[in-house]
């Protein structure tokens, strides 16, 4: 079978045949319809979690799929040859960017039946994401605000949609561009972040929970806007000391993590605000949730581009080149691609 492989940390990716795997005692052998590209698969490549998250090399890559079950595992019950799934196997497990994936039965779910099955391969991440920092870290209740960055994106879509669903007023950073885009996603508060300050915007607006995309100076600005004990939720910005934790390192990385958040952790105490970085962990209940809210039209994946598989490379080049709105996919069925590179 064909895979993309990292084989050193900072190396391009590169496409090799290998044997196909053999399911463990709980796992699913699945057969890849689609698979999602994402930051974190650029971040990985270039060995920005290696401290925390150390992979075996060389290693698959990708790390979320829709596809069917092929095979299952001896001690597997709640999945059949012949099911559709989505799944995220996390910054550990990876290899989904293969034909045929071994996947831990606990990090897949059925896939919505609403939508088609290769679209199901853009929201593992997305809507994790989305449910992990609203309820999971943030604990949405009905009435508070949420404030993401950047909601014309995969991440920023997912988060305006189940917030609403929540109960939440949704305020929103994108481009003018974007601007009607994420309106009928459901956002109320749009602010155009090249014209606008969305800190003055906010200013009558307190927020309960932001959702920050960007990182850098928009964290900290973020800060400004949050109501006493309010939590800013960093996507893309800088990990705190619960990032070793939940990974299991040592008391050194912990340190060092700690250091690297303290400025900001200090400016939000100061505030009378919470700081947590997310890292999002598999969670196929989670995306049990999630399917029946797609069902159910309360969520839709937002797909910018799907892609032959064998321009996986491609994929992930122009996922980082910017100007996307939705997710970027790759696929190994050639009439669901939309573009070529």
């Amino acid at each position: 079978m064909k895979a993309f492989v990292l084989e050193r940390y900072g190396q391009s990716l590169r496409a090799v045949d290998m044997p196909v795997p053999e399911p463990g005692p709980r796992q699913v052998l699945v057969r890849m319809v689609a698979s999602g590209v994402n930051h974190a698969d650029e971040r990985t490549r270039v060995g920005e979690f290696k401290a925390v998250f150390r992979l075996d090399l060389p290693k698959v890559m990708g790390g979320e799929l829709s596809g069917e079950v092929v095979a299952v595992g001896d001690q597997v019950t709640e999945f059949a040859v012949g099911d559709q799934v989505y799944g995220y196997t996390g910054v550990v497990g990876m290899g989904t960017w293969a034909e045929i994936v071994a996947v831990d039965a606990e990090t897949l779910a059925p896939a919505p039946r609403g939508i088609p099955l290769a679209r199901a391969a853009a929201l593992p991440v997305v809507a994790l994401t989305a449910w992990q920092a609203l309820v999971t870290i943030g604990h949405l209740q009905p009435g508070q605000t949420v404030l993401v960055h950047g909601g014309a994106g995969g991440v920023g879509s997912a988060v305006i949609q189940l917030a609403k669903h929540l109960g939440a007023t949704v305020a929103t950073t994108v481009s003018a561009a974007s601007a009607e885009t994420v309106k009928e996603l459901g956002a109320d508060i749009i602010i155009d972040y090249r014209n606008d300050d969305f800190v003055e915007k906010l200013t009558n607006t307190p927020v309960d929970i932001v959702v920050d995309t960007q990182g850098g100076e928009v964290s900290f600005r973020s800060l400004e806007v949050l109501r006493r004990d309010g939590i800013l939720i960093g996507i893309a910005g800088t990990p705190d000391p619960a990032l070793a934790d939940q990974a299991g390192a040592g008391s050194l990385v912990k340190l060092a993590l700690s250091a690297l958040s303290l400025r900001l952790r200090r400016r939000a105490r100061k505030l009378g605000a919470r700081y947590r970085f997310l890292f999002i962990e598999p969670d196929g209940e989670a995306l049990r949730i999630i399917a029946r809210l797609v069902d159910d039209g309360v969520i839709k994946p937002a797909v910018d581009r799907v892609l032959p598989f064998d321009d996986t490379s491609e994929a992930l080049d122009q996922l980082l080149a910017g100007g996307v709105r939705g997710k970027v996919l790759v696929t190994t069925i050639p009439e669901e691609a939309t573009t070529h590179a």
